[in-house]
């Protein structure tokens, strides 16, 4: 076994300690990843808090990992030691299922073995990557490629690729008009990436606090929800929107802003169920759409997206002793735009 210090939590209301872990032996077809970034995903708070249901504590979160390959089992033909490389949210699947097979093992029908917080196929519990080391199968690692900086990567295996697929999925094409909800870590990305596709972007937030940022980021309109004009004006206006915020926000109010069979993709996951009026939909033979990050090949072809148009995240790096207060920040949506932990400081 090896062993590998962490970053841990051990209840919903505990602040994180220094630990160690156990990572399995390699076996033919694992990697041993020596970890140097990993990002702080809203996700993670969620699932440390306890808010997504019973969790198995201690718990090491972290499912935006960028490394170093220190060494490969027998049989690996992908990965050499000393390869840049990334892990996302899924360490495994079924391989199996119509799902699987189609690469879209996010949507395995087995259901695929998540970073951390899931039990992988040997019985044990997965542990992610607030830790220095990780051992994943070969098929659940993607190369990053090398203009893109590894502090800058990670949180592009979950950011990134939770609004690149969307974008991807319904064409942000140059003939259609994208309006991303919220500008927070997927929100910051959803902009760039919607922007290099070639569509019209525009930001919906709260306030106008951040509209010189979302300039920068490549939208083309930025407009505060906070002002009740803002609904009057873009009724019916959009082809796309991705919605980013992990909060429940008025559903109708923002269907009302769909053209005619326009779609609303849920990529934010609130804690609460949202409600809406089926009618806001039917009217305009409108859509409401989820997704959930992209699989294997997706996420290898939005990091080679987002080498050819130097996308990368806005980050903020950070220690491991910082973690806690970083997860206060975020709640109060106060970081620009992504946190990313420097394992070295483990």
């Amino acid at each position: 076994m090896i062993t590998a210090k962490a970053r841990a939590v051990d209840g919903p209301d505990k602040l994180f300690r220094s630990a160690e872990i156990k990572r399995r032996d390699l076996v033919s077809h694992d990697v041993l990843i020596e970890i140097k970034y990993a990002g702080i995903c809203h996700s993670d708070i969620h699932t440390a808090h306890g808010e997504w249901g019973p969790v198995n504590y201690p718990l090491v979160p972290g499912h935006e990992i960028a490394g170093i390959v220190t060494e490969v089992g027998s049989e690996v033909t992908k990965y050499r030691v000393g390869d840049r490389v990334g892990v996302g949210c899924m360490v495994d699947s079924c391989g199996e299922c119509e799902n699987c097979r189609k690469g879209e093992e996010q949507y395995c029908l087995k259901g695929n073995v998540p970073t951390y917080a899931g039990v992988d196929k040997y019985g044990e519990p997965t542990q992610g990557g607030y830790s220095t080391h990780i051992v994943v199968t070969e098929d659940f690692v993607v190369k990053i490629p090398d203009n893109i900086e590894l502090d800058v990567a990670a949180p592009l295996l979950c950011a990134g690729i939770t609004t690149y697929s969307p974008l991807n999925r319904w064409g942000a094409d140059p003939d259609k008009k994208v309006a991303v909800v919220g500008m927070g870590g997927l929100g910051h990305m959803a902009i760039k990436i919607a922007h290099a596709m070639g569509a019209e972007v525009t930001v919906l937030s709260q306030t106008l606090k951040k509209k010189d940022d979302g300039l920068q980021f490549g939208a083309d309109h930025y407009y505060a929800t906070s002002e009740p004009e803002t609904f009057e004006k873009l009724a019916g206006h959009f082809d796309l929107i991705i919605n980013t915020v992990s909060a429940a926000i008025d559903m109708d109010a923002y269907f009302a802003l769909l053209n005619l069979d326009g779609t609303l993709v849920n990529v934010g996951a609130p804690g609460e169920p949202l409600s809406l009026n089926v009618m806001s939909l039917i009217g305009h033979r409108r859509s409401f759409a989820g997704s959930m990050i992209g699989g294997i090949r997706e996420t290898q072809e939005m990091l080679d997206f987002c080498a050819k148009h130097n996308i990368v995240p806005k980050i903020e790096v950070i220690s491991a002793d910082q973690i806690d207060e970083a997860y206060k920040r975020v709640l109060a949506s106060d970081v620009k735009y992504r946190f990313v932990i420097d394992i070295s400081t483990m």
